[in-house]
């Protein structure tokens, strides 16, 4: 049995923080388990592009409101607690953060080490 506490991550390794957001790695692949779990902040006003070219990604918005578009289809969908989505076809996406931001839990497949950063397209690189 795994157990964590997101407090026992803060302002460690774990804790991952770009311009546009805060990701708290929960589970890695180090846990064994082929996905990766993270509870990610997007901070206010903050416009993501990105396109998880080697990686399934899915989030489930439990705080705040904005916007993600699918970038091929120029398809908008709102973002509120209880939406999800799943780029499940590595689309190329926005992420747009409403005035108070968002919150997510992700899930990635496979599972991310925790020392990837954002390439120029807005990826992560081939897993380990």
């Amino acid at each position: 049995m795994i157990v964590k506490q997101l407090d026992d991550l803060l302002g460690t390794e774990a804790e991952v923080r770009g311009a546009a957001f805060e990701s708290r790695r929960i589970l890695l692949a180090a846990d064994g388990l082929g996905y990766s779990l993270h509870d990610t902040v997007v901070k206010p006003g903050s416009v993501q592009e990105l396109e998880y070219r080697n990686h399934v990604e899915s989030n489930y918005c439990i705080a705040g409101s904005g916007t993600v578009e699918n970038v091929a289809t120029g398809e908008v969908f709102d973002l509120r607690p209880g939406t999800l989505y799943t780029l499940d076809r590595h689309e190329r996406h926005i992420i747009r953060a409403g005035d108070e931001g968002l919150r997510f839990v992700c899930i990635f497949t496979p599972a991310l080490t925790g020392r990837e950063v954002h390439d120029e397209n807005g990826s992560y690189g081939l897993p380990d």
